[in-house]
C-alpha cells in the first residue's frame, strides 16, 4: 500500500500541473495566481489593508518566499505595494485592476481541475472528500 504523505504529494503535483498550465495563459505559476487569488479574495470581501504577513499565514509560506513571490506579482504589474495608513513599518497590497476581480476565474479554474481529477467520483464522494480536507486543514491550523 502506498503511504498516505505520497499520496497527497502526487495528487498535489497533478492539481498544480492543471492550474500552472491554466495560469501560464497569463504570464503566471500556480502559485502566484494562489496568492494573487487570496489578495483579491481579501479585498472583494472588504478588507481595509492587507499585509505580507496576513498572505503569509494564509498559504503557510515563509517571509522570505512571499517576498519574492510579491515582488514578482508587483513587476508583473498585478499588485501594488504602498506604505500602509495604520502602520507605516507595514505595506499594503493591492491588485491592480487587471487582477482585482481575479479569484473568480481562479475559483472557476480550481473546480474545473478539481472536478477532472475526480471525475470518476461521485457528487457524494467529492462532498465528503472537501469536507475531510477542511478537516485535515483545522487540524493543520491547530498545531
Amino acid at each position: 500500500m502506498m503511504p498516505f504523505g505520497l499520496k497527497i504529494a502526487i495528487i498535489n503535483r497533478a492539481f498544480r500541473k492543471k492550474l500552472d498550465e491554466k495560469a501560464g495563459t497569463l504570464g503566471l505559476t500556480s502559485v502566484q495566481l494562489r496568492v494573487l487569488g487570496s489578495i483579491s479574495r481579501l479585498e472583494a470581501s472588504g478588507e481595509p489593508e492587507i499585509h505580507q504577513n496576513d498572505l503569509e499565514r494564509i498559504e503557510h509560506v515563509t517571509h522570505p518566499a512571499m517576498t519574492k513571490l510579491l515582488q514578482r506579482l508587483e513587476s508583473k504589474g498585478f499588485i501594488r505595494c504602498v506604505p500602509s495608513d495604520r502602520d507605516r513599518r507595514y505595506k499594503k497590497i493591492t491588485c491592480t485592476e487587471q487582477s482585482a476581480e481575479i479569484y473568480k476565474m481562479i475559483l472557476a479554474q480550481d473546480t474545473d481541475v478539481f472536478d477532472e481529477l475526480c471525475r470518476t467520483l461521485t457528487a457524494a464522494q467529492k462532498d465528503e472528500l472537501q469536507r475531510l480536507a477542511d478537516q485535515i486543514l483545522k487540524n493543520i491550523d491547530a498545531l
